[in-house]
């Protein structure tokens, strides 16, 4: 019987598939990229970026729009925004601005960036600039700042009734609103409605005593909706959408000016090789329902705003660690040991159980088994023991069993989690003190250079002990 890893994976998957495959000398690439090249040059533990798979998800969607758009004629606009939560990192932004994009804001330090981006003559004054969030002072201000230093496109997004009076006191030019829909939340969710946004049953009210009537230094443009779920094929998605879509109708007939639904971001990404997910569909009901509604409603079709994050970096990134040691704990239980911890690296999958793409890097052809991957540190809870499409881990066997020499057994196997390039960064957060000191790993960039040759970078070096020591007092 052929027990292989590379048995395992053909029979479970369909294989190789897109960004990944396996080459003749029986290493996997990541997008064509040399994952053993980098390991040999760099090490492990390794964060990489391939910086050119953000743009290939821009298009995508851009085109996948563009097809809704001509299958159902619908007459508005779309903008495609990235939100800068996903992963502030420049590299990141600038790469997804060669796209012609947007971009949206959560927090009043996002305003800062958008200054700098300005100043590298990044984004114009034209860029639409999506302002979400519950606002402190620091936030509205920069805001005003931002709208009053001739901005044209900047939207903020009414989280709640009393912000309005912030920009009425500050800002100096007309300019326009966005109002977040408060959603319903899923049934097994602890709250029945979310803390973000204005009730929807209080919106029409809200516009016609505050808003209506001040056309001439604000109007009501926009109409926002986030699902925490992200955007799928179920009553709960379509049941929120139409709530939104509706509301929007029902503005329009009293509000002429409002000419837009934002319906934020959830296209999810691959987390598995079994992952199946039919975007084109969804996008294309998304359209048709939003056109169905209005020529009943007998108002114009509104511009359709995403802002998609996890969905732009997400697959951009993947963090390879090298199997340090093998424990075998009891009859059931097999431990491989790597060199990093998932706690610091991959906060998503000790914090709320996140699965992503695992796959070894070497040894595709020696016999599989059951593991449980274990962090370096002193926690409990540092371990991953699950895939998404099942609840176990199988990787291949540290060394061969057969009589033959295989030149991989001399090597440690090489574990990669890919698609991690969403938030990790932001809840982990970047340098500063980790659980345990463990350092954060080097992140290596890849890209293609002006010739379009692919090159690799070092963006940051492993965290060493004198940082963290400085930062702890130990060091002047």
């Amino acid at each position: 019987m052929n027990n292989t890893y590379t048995s395992l994976v053909n029979q479970t998957f369909h294989f190789p598939q897109e960004g990944f495959e396996v080459s003749d000398a029986g290493y996997l690439e990541f997008n064509g990229v040399d994952i053993k090249k980098l390991i040999d040059k760099h090490g492990t533990p390794l964060k990489l970026t391939y910086l050119p798979k953000i743009g290939m998800q821009i298009q995508k969607a851009k085109k996948m729009f563009e097809a809704a758009f001509k299958k159902h004629k619908y007459e508005g606009q779309y903008f495609y925004c990235y939100c800068t939560k996903s992963s502030h990192f420049s590299f990141i932004v600038e790469e997804a601005l060669k796209n012609n994009i947007h971009l949206e804001t959560s927090y009043a330090y996002d305003i800062e960036i958008i200054n700098r981006l300005y100043q590298r003559r990044k984004i114009n004054k034209e860029t639409f600039i999506i302002c979400n969030g519950y606002k402190q002072k620091q936030y509205t201000s920069r805001i005003a700042k931002l709208i009053n230093s001739g901005f044209k496109n900047v939207v903020p997004i009414l989280d709640n009734k009393e912000e309005l009076n912030a920009y009425k006191r500050s800002v100096k030019a007309p300019f326009s609103l966005g109002i977040r829909v408060a959603a319903e939340e899923e049934p097994n969710f602890p709250f029945y409605t979310s803390r973000l946004g204005i009730r929807a049953k209080d919106i029409l009210e809200f516009y016609v005593d505050e808003i209506e009537g001040n056309e001439h230094k604000f109007q009501l443009k926009m109409l926002h909706i986030f699902l925490n779920k992200g955007i799928k094929d179920d009553i709960y998605y379509w049941s929120e959408l139409n709530k939104i879509i509706n509301l929007y109708c029902q503005l329009k007939k009293i509000c002429p000016e409002l000419d837009s639904i934002n319906i934020g971001g959830g296209f999810p990404i691959k987390h598995s090789l079994g992952f199946e997910y039919d975007y084109q569909f969804m996008i294309n009901e998304i359209v048709g329902n939003i056109k169905k509604a209005c020529k009943k409603a007998k108002v114009p079709m509104p511009n359709i705003f995403t802002e998609f994050g996890s969905y732009t970096v997400g697959e951009s990134m993947a963090h390879i660690y090298s199997v340090i040691g093998e424990k075998i704990q009891n009859d059931r239980e097999c431990w491989y040991m790597i060199d990093s911890s998932f706690i610091t690296t991959l906060p998503d999958t000790w914090g709320i159980g996140e699965k992503f793409l695992m796959l070894p890097v070497n040894k595709w052809d020696n016999e599989y088994h059951r593991v449980v991957l274990g962090g370096i540190t002193c926690d409990s809870h540092d371990y991953y023991d699950s895939e998404e499409h099942i609840n176990e881990v199988f990787l291949p066997k540290l060394k061969t069993t057969e009589k033959k020499e295989v030149a991989t057994n001399d090597e440690p196997l090489y574990v990669g989690f890919f698609h991690t390039g969403a938030y990790q960064d932001q809840i982990s957060g970047y340098g500063g003190i980790k659980h345990c000191l463990i350092p954060s790993p080097k992140h290596v960039i890849v890209e293609y250079d002006k010739n379009g040759k692919l090159i690799d970078w070092v963006y940051a070096k492993e965290q060493s002990a004198a940082s963290m020591l400085k930062i702890l007092g130990y060091l002047k």
